[in-house]
């Protein structure tokens, strides 16, 4: 059984409030998010588009609902920008991220992305980098890495479709060629299953590379549509690929088992964007939370 002292439970806001698509839920406000995810059972998220910038407004509202910062996205462009250029972006990340009591932070490279293109196919356009890009990913990631370190955070990559680091073999390249004390791995179960890979791989690979955990369901045949229709990921996301866990094909019980075997301590977090129109959102998250209690009693 995972060690309920050393793990904590979360819920993104991407189920409420969609930050690539900001129609997608735009009626929902930053209040009923968070209550929402409370009364869920849930005591952590991470930051989305209607959170306020001002982090003192922020921190009461969480507090107030028994609520707290796991961690935030960040996009990162260090394959085609100078490092500097990244650094400056990430250190005021890492500022709003500290004021709330936040360690960890994603980082997600997205030189090249097509993630946000609704006009592009992810299986038709994908990127892959060169070797002088992957050089200069992984230099930068270190001293991203080392930067965070000092400062008490785990910078944790965060592997994605439509990106450069997708794949196994992308992200077993990032994992070998980062180190280890400074570069963490945002673990998806969601992003692995849509890339037609096996997510349990690589925690049996990097157990301890594993920084933060975002639990992902895939239903099936959406994906099957997705695949044989090459869809964009905007519209894999709106047509509902993606689900909360216990509602699609990942196989959590043995993802579970495996994080429980190396003793993974941190959080889950469930990350599930879908249309909040088709999918209630605070439904949803109850039938996470209640999932999940099922499965590992926390």
């Amino acid at each position: 059984m995972l060690n309920k002292d050393k793990i904590k439970l979360g819920i993104a806001p991407i189920g409420w409030t969609n930050d690539d698509m900001p129609a997608l839920g735009g009626e929902n406000t930053f209040e009923q998010c968070i209550s929402e995810m409370a009364l869920a059972g849930f005591t952590g998220c991470e930051v989305g588009n209607k959170y306020p910038k001002d982090t003192k407004v922020l921190k009461a509202a969480l507090d107030l609902r028994g609520m707290r910062i796991a961690s935030k996205w960040f996009s990162s462009f260090l394959a085609t920008k100078p490092y500097e250029e990244t650094e400056k972006e990430f250190i005021k990340e890492l500022d709003y991220l500290k004021a709330v009591g936040a360690n960890r932070i994603n980082v997600s490279e997205q030189s090249y992305s097509v993630q946000g293109n609704e006009a592009l196919s992810i299986f038709d356009n994908k990127v892959y980098f060169t070797d002088e890009e992957w050089d200069k990913l992984c230099n930068g990631l270190n001293k991203l890495g080392k930067l965070a370190a000092a400062r008490g955070f785990k910078v944790c990559f965060h592997h994605h479709m439509g990106t450069g680091v997708q794949t196994i073999a992308e992200t077993e390249r990032l994992m070998d060629n980062t180190d280890k004390d400074y570069v963490f791995l945002c673990y998806d179960t969601g992003h692995f299953t849509f890339s037609g890979e096996d997510p349990l791989y690589i925690l049996k690979k990097y157990p301890e590379r594993i920084g933060h955990v975002h639990l992902k369901d895939v239903r099936e045949d959406v994906l099957k549509q997705a695949t044989e229709g090459k869809w964009s990921f905007l519209k894999s996301v709106r047509e509902g690929t993606f689900t909360v866990p216990g509602d699609g094909c990942v196989d959590f019980k043995s993802v579970f088992a495996e994080l429980e075997k190396f003793g993974y301590e941190g959080w889950l977090l469930v990350e599930a964007e879908q249309d909040p129109a088709k999918a209630n959102p605070f439904q949803y998250a109850k039938m996470a939370r209640n999932y999940i209690r099922q499965m590992i009693n926390i």
